[in-house]
């Protein structure tokens, strides 16, 4: 079942509140039943001392753009989402504007999940190729 923007804005804030997504500015911009989209910009927060943006903070946001992807297939009442595998290929840098990361599955399991997650810049280019493995797992009470 596909949620309302307003459920899925709402959701992705809750989340974020006192996290990495909150100090790294992380948004949500758009989603479908085969993809998700967050944003994150450009700063000196989120630089290398040399000036471009750190390929950590890329990965941060590939990883949160995977992991909340998974987190809609399920009922989270009963099952939690974990990163256990992430790589990265990081083509091109980036000064200023935004990175966006589109997460699409390549695998949809019940137990593992498996992501391409592309991060381009504000004219569409290529700055990092990720992929992600999450795992599903049971909540304990």
């Amino acid at each position: 079942m596909q949620l309302s923007r307003e459920v899925m804005l709402e959701k992705f804030s809750d989340m974020a509140k006192n996290t990495l997504l909150e100090t790294l500015q992380i948004e949500l911009v758009d989603f479908g039943d085969d993809f998700l989209i967050l944003k994150m910009p450009v700063t000196s927060k989120v630089h290398q001392p040399d000036g471009v943006l750190h390929g950590g903070a890329t990965v941060a946001l590939a990883e949160t753009t995977g992991s909340f992807a998974a987190e809609l297939l399920l009922d989270t009442k009963q099952f939690f989402v974990r990163g256990i595998e992430i790589s990265a290929n990081h083509v091109k840098s980036v000064r200023t504007g935004n990175v966006f990361a589109k997460a699409t599955f390549i695998h949809k399991g019940r137990t593992t999940q498996l992501f391409e997650i592309k991060v381009t810049d504000d004219s569409d280019n290529l700055i990092s190729l990720c992929k992600l493995t999450t795992i599903s797992l049971p909540r304990t009470k």
